[in-house]
C-alpha cells in the first residue's frame, strides 16, 4: 500500500474536514457558563457529562442526520436513532430517552421519517418521548437529542487516554454497505432487538469494570478520523498498525477507513485482552491496533512504512 497517499486520503476525507467548524463554536460558547449546571465535560466529548449529585451523571448530546443520508428518509429517521443511542453507549452510558427536530414540506417523506424513527425506537429500546416540527420548509432534516445516566465513577470519556495505553478497535462485521450512502456499514436492521442492545450496552460493562481509560464509537469521520479525534482531544500521539484492524470480506479496505461502521468502538486500555474478550463475547471481532504515546502525531504504518495523517501541532481535526 501506498501509505503517503493513503494518509493524505483519510485527512481529506469530507467525514473529517466538515468537523473543523467546530473549534470556532466551541470558543464562542465557553465564554459562558451557567452557574446553576456543573457540567464536568461538554464540548469534545460524545455527550456532555452533567453532574446532577449522588453516585450518577447525566450524558446529554445530539446529532443531525448528513444531507447525503437523506436521500432515504427512512433510514434519516432510523439512524438519527442509532447515532444518539451511539454516543450514549460510547461513553459506557444506559440511554434514557430521545426528542426529535423534524423539517420537511413533504408528508410522505414526514411519515417515513417517523416510521424510520419508531423502527429505531424499537429496535434499541430507547423511547422517543418528544420533539418539534417544522411543517413548511422547502427543505428536509432530522436531528435528535437524547440524555443518559452512568456511574460518575463508571463514564467513558474521549480526553483520558494515557500514554502507554493499547488501542484496541472493536466492530461488527456481521454486515453490509448502507443502501443510500457509500460511507454507511448496515450492522443493526437484520439482527434482533436484544442482539442490538446487548452489543452497544457492552461499552458500560468496560466502564463498569474499569478496564478503559478512554473511548468513543467510531462514526462518520471513520476509523483513523475517530481515533485522531481521540488523540485531538487527549492531548497524545499513536502509531496504529493498518494489518491489525479488523475488516470485512468484499470491502476495499481504504474505503472501510471511510465508513461509519453503525456498531463500532475504539478504547484505550491497560487491559488489552479483557476489553477484547468483553468484546469478543457480545459478537464484536476486536485487535490491538497500536500504543497511546506522548507525541503529537497520528501515524499509520505497515511493516517498515510509514506516514503521518495527523500532527497536531500544525493541524486540527476539530481543535477541541
Amino acid at each position: 500500500m501506498d501509505l503517503e497517499a493513503i494518509a493524505s486520503e483519510l485527512k481529506n476525507f469530507e467525514g473529517v474536514t466538515r468537523k473543523r467548524q467546530i473549534a470556532g463554536i466551541a470558543d464562542i460558547l465557553k465564554t459562558v457558563r451557567s452557574e446553576y449546571v456543573d457540567c464536568i465535560a461538554d464540548i469534545g466529548d460524545d455527550a456532555a457529562i452533567i453532574d446532577i449529585g449522588g453516585d450518577d451523571v447525566i450524558l446529554f448530546a445530539a446529532d443531525g442526520i448528513w444531507s447525503k443520508m437523506l436521500t432515504d428518509p427512512w433510514w434519516a429517521g432510523y439512524g438519527a436513532v442509532l447515532v444518539n443511542v451511539n454516543d450514549i453507549s460510547a461513553m459506557g452510558g444506559r440511554p434514557i430517552g430521545m426528542v426529535n427536530v423534524l423539517a420537511t414540506d413533504d408528508e410522505d417523506t414526514l411519515a417515513e421519517l417517523v416510521r424510520g424513527i419508531r423502527d429505531g425506537v424499537a429496535k434499541f429500546g430507547v423511547p422517543m418521548v418528544g420533539g418539534h416540527l417544522h411543517p413548511d420548509t422547502p427543505y428536509t432534516s432530522s436531528s435528535v437529542a437524547i440524555i443518559g445516566i452512568v456511574k460518575k465513577d463508571s463514564v467513558i470519556r474521549s480526553d483520558s487516554a494515557q500514554s502507554g495505553d493499547a488501542i484496541v478497535l472493536a466492530y461488527d462485521l456481521n454486515g453490509k454497505v448502507g443502501k443510500n450512502s457509500i460511507y454507511s456499514w448496515d450492522t443493526t436492521t437484520m439482527k434482533t432487538p436484544a442482539s442490538v442492545r446487548e452489543k452497544y450496552m457492552v461499552m458500560q460493562k468496560l466502564g463498569e469494570k474499569h478496564l478503559v481509560t478512554a473511548g468513543k464509537d467510531l462514526s462518520n469521520p471513520g476509523t483513523i478520523g475517530t481515533i485522531g479525534m481521540l488523540l485531538e482531544t487527549s492531548k497524545k500521539g499513536a502509531s496504529i498498525n493498518l494489518a491489525a484492524i479488523p475488516r470485512p470480506d468484499g470491502v476495499d479496505f481504504v474505503h472501510w477507513l471511510k465508513i461509519y461502521p453503525a456498531t463500532g468502538y475504539v478504547v484505550t486500555t491497560q487491559n488489552p485482552e479483557e476489553c477484547k474478550r468483553e468484546f469478543e463475547n457480545v459478537g464484536l471481532a476486536s485487535e490491538v491496533v497500536g500504543t497511546i504515546n506522548d507525541g503529537s502525531r497520528l501515524d499509520i504504518y505497515e511493516g517498515d512504512s510509514i506516514a503521518t495523517v495527523f500532527d497536531f501541532k500544525r493541524e486540527v481535526i476539530t481543535g477541541i
